[in-house]
Protein backbone atom coordinates (compact mmCIF):
# COMPACT_ATOMS: atom_id res chain seq x y z
CA UNK A 1 0.00 0.00 0.00
CA UNK A 2 1.29 3.26 -0.78
CA UNK A 3 0.13 6.31 1.20
CA UNK A 4 1.12 9.75 0.80
CA UNK A 5 0.13 12.86 2.61
CA UNK A 6 1.27 16.20 2.77
CA UNK A 7 0.83 18.78 4.98
CA UNK A 8 -2.09 21.47 4.11
CA UNK A 9 0.31 24.33 3.96
CA UNK A 10 3.11 22.90 1.90
CA UNK A 11 5.07 25.31 -0.54
CA UNK A 12 4.21 24.59 -4.22
CA UNK A 13 7.87 23.64 -4.32
CA UNK A 14 7.87 21.07 -1.29
CA UNK A 15 4.58 19.92 -2.77
CA UNK A 16 6.61 19.41 -6.63
CA UNK A 17 9.50 18.15 -4.59
CA UNK A 18 7.30 15.38 -2.44
CA UNK A 19 5.38 14.41 -5.87
CA UNK A 20 8.37 13.58 -7.65
CA UNK A 21 9.67 11.30 -5.04
CA UNK A 22 6.57 9.87 -4.67
CA UNK A 23 6.53 9.22 -8.57
CA UNK A 24 10.17 7.73 -8.76
CA UNK A 25 9.59 5.29 -5.31
CA UNK A 26 5.89 4.27 -6.58
CA UNK A 27 7.56 3.37 -10.17
CA UNK A 28 10.64 2.29 -9.76
CA UNK A 29 11.62 -0.90 -11.16
CA UNK A 30 8.11 -1.28 -12.87
CA UNK A 31 8.55 -1.40 -16.65
CA UNK A 32 4.94 -1.27 -17.73
CA UNK A 33 4.35 2.14 -19.17
CA UNK A 34 0.50 1.95 -18.56
CA UNK A 35 0.63 0.61 -15.16
CA UNK A 36 3.15 3.56 -14.78
CA UNK A 37 1.18 5.97 -16.06
CA UNK A 38 -2.25 4.94 -14.76
CA UNK A 39 -0.69 5.36 -11.44
CA UNK A 40 1.14 8.81 -11.96
CA UNK A 41 -2.80 9.85 -12.87
CA UNK A 42 -3.50 8.93 -9.93
CA UNK A 43 -0.40 10.38 -8.23
CA UNK A 44 -1.24 13.82 -9.49
CA UNK A 45 -4.70 14.18 -8.73
CA UNK A 46 -3.76 13.39 -4.83
CA UNK A 47 -1.15 15.80 -5.02
CA UNK A 48 -2.24 18.77 -7.04
CA UNK A 49 -5.48 20.51 -5.61
CA UNK A 50 -8.25 21.94 -7.95
CA UNK A 51 -8.00 19.78 -10.87
CA UNK A 52 -10.77 18.07 -12.77
CA UNK A 53 -8.56 16.00 -15.13
CA UNK A 54 -5.15 14.65 -14.87
CA UNK A 55 -3.50 12.42 -17.20
CA UNK A 56 -1.09 11.86 -19.93
CA UNK A 57 -1.46 11.30 -23.76
CA UNK A 58 0.88 9.57 -25.51
CA UNK A 59 2.44 10.28 -28.60
CA UNK A 60 1.47 7.28 -31.42
CA UNK A 61 2.64 8.10 -35.22
CA UNK A 62 1.37 11.81 -35.50
CA UNK A 63 -1.21 12.04 -33.31
CA UNK A 64 -1.76 12.18 -29.29
CA UNK A 65 -3.81 8.92 -28.10
CA UNK A 66 -5.34 9.11 -24.73
CA UNK A 67 -3.73 7.56 -22.00
CA UNK A 68 -4.49 6.68 -18.10
CA UNK A 69 -5.83 9.63 -16.60
CA UNK A 70 -8.50 10.57 -13.57
CA UNK A 71 -11.64 12.54 -14.38
CA UNK A 72 -14.24 12.70 -16.90
CA UNK A 73 -14.07 10.75 -19.72
CA UNK A 74 -11.86 12.68 -22.82
CA UNK A 75 -11.12 13.03 -26.15
CA UNK A 76 -9.38 10.08 -27.31
CA UNK A 77 -7.35 11.90 -30.63
CA UNK A 78 -5.57 14.98 -30.90
CA UNK A 79 -3.88 16.04 -33.92
CA UNK A 80 -0.42 17.64 -33.43
CA UNK A 81 -1.01 21.45 -33.33
CA UNK A 82 -4.63 20.83 -32.42
CA UNK A 83 -5.57 22.09 -28.97
CA UNK A 84 -3.25 23.13 -26.00
CA UNK A 85 -1.95 19.37 -25.83
CA UNK A 86 -1.02 19.37 -29.55
CA UNK A 87 0.63 22.29 -29.40
CA UNK A 88 2.70 21.00 -26.48
CA UNK A 89 3.22 18.01 -28.13
CA UNK A 90 4.32 19.82 -31.44
CA UNK A 91 6.56 22.20 -30.39
CA UNK A 92 8.03 20.20 -26.95
CA UNK A 93 7.14 23.50 -25.05
CA UNK A 94 5.45 23.70 -21.41
CA UNK A 95 1.72 24.83 -22.27
CA UNK A 96 0.43 26.92 -19.41
CA UNK A 97 -3.00 28.13 -20.06
CA UNK A 98 -5.13 30.67 -17.95
CA UNK A 99 -8.04 30.57 -19.64
CA UNK A 100 -8.59 27.81 -22.11
CA UNK A 101 -11.33 29.22 -23.68
CA UNK A 102 -9.32 32.14 -24.78
CA UNK A 103 -6.49 29.46 -26.26
CA UNK A 104 -7.25 29.38 -30.13
CA UNK A 105 -8.02 25.95 -31.28
CA UNK A 106 -9.00 25.03 -28.02
CA UNK A 107 -10.36 21.61 -27.71
CA UNK A 108 -12.94 21.56 -24.88
CA UNK A 109 -13.35 17.86 -23.59
CA UNK A 110 -14.65 18.98 -20.58
CA UNK A 111 -16.78 22.19 -20.34
CA UNK A 112 -16.00 22.92 -16.80
CA UNK A 113 -12.06 22.99 -17.64
CA UNK A 114 -11.24 26.82 -17.26
CA UNK A 115 -7.28 26.68 -17.06
CA UNK A 116 -4.72 23.72 -18.21
CA UNK A 117 -1.01 22.68 -17.96
CA UNK A 118 0.18 20.67 -20.48
CA UNK A 119 4.12 19.56 -20.03
CA UNK A 120 5.64 17.27 -22.36
CA UNK A 121 7.61 14.05 -21.51
CA UNK A 122 10.87 13.96 -23.76
CA UNK A 123 13.15 11.16 -24.41
CA UNK A 124 16.17 11.59 -26.12
CA UNK A 125 14.65 15.50 -27.49
CA UNK A 126 11.34 13.78 -28.88
CA UNK A 127 8.28 14.13 -27.20
CA UNK A 128 6.25 10.89 -26.03
CA UNK A 129 3.65 11.81 -24.09
CA UNK A 130 1.81 14.92 -22.89
CA UNK A 131 0.81 15.14 -18.86
CA UNK A 132 -2.23 17.51 -19.19
CA UNK A 133 -3.40 18.94 -16.05
CA UNK A 134 -6.92 20.88 -16.16
CA UNK A 135 -8.95 22.41 -13.67
CA UNK A 136 -12.37 24.05 -13.20
CA UNK A 137 -10.97 27.67 -11.68
CA UNK A 138 -9.31 30.19 -14.54
CA UNK A 139 -5.37 30.95 -13.91
CA UNK A 140 -5.44 28.08 -11.22
CA UNK A 141 -1.77 27.31 -12.43
CA UNK A 142 1.56 29.12 -11.61
CA UNK A 143 4.99 28.98 -12.92
CA UNK A 144 5.66 26.75 -10.06
CA UNK A 145 2.97 23.90 -11.32
CA UNK A 146 4.78 23.99 -14.69
CA UNK A 147 8.31 24.31 -12.75
CA UNK A 148 7.19 21.38 -10.35
CA UNK A 149 5.52 19.12 -13.58
CA UNK A 150 8.51 19.92 -15.52
CA UNK A 151 10.48 18.07 -12.95
CA UNK A 152 8.35 15.18 -12.77
CA UNK A 153 8.34 14.59 -16.45
CA UNK A 154 12.46 14.89 -16.62
CA UNK A 155 11.74 12.30 -13.70
CA UNK A 156 9.58 9.95 -15.38
CA UNK A 157 10.46 9.62 -18.75
CA UNK A 158 12.52 6.85 -18.93
CA UNK A 159 9.38 4.60 -17.24
CA UNK A 160 6.86 5.12 -19.15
Amino acid sequence: MFDFALPADVSDEDRYRELVNAADALTEGETDAVANMANLASLIWSFVPKLNWAGFYRMVSDELVLGPFVGRPACIRIPLGQGVCGAAAADGETQLVEDVHAFPGHIACDPASRSELVVPVLRYGEVIAVIDLDSPDKARFSQADARGIEALAARIADRI
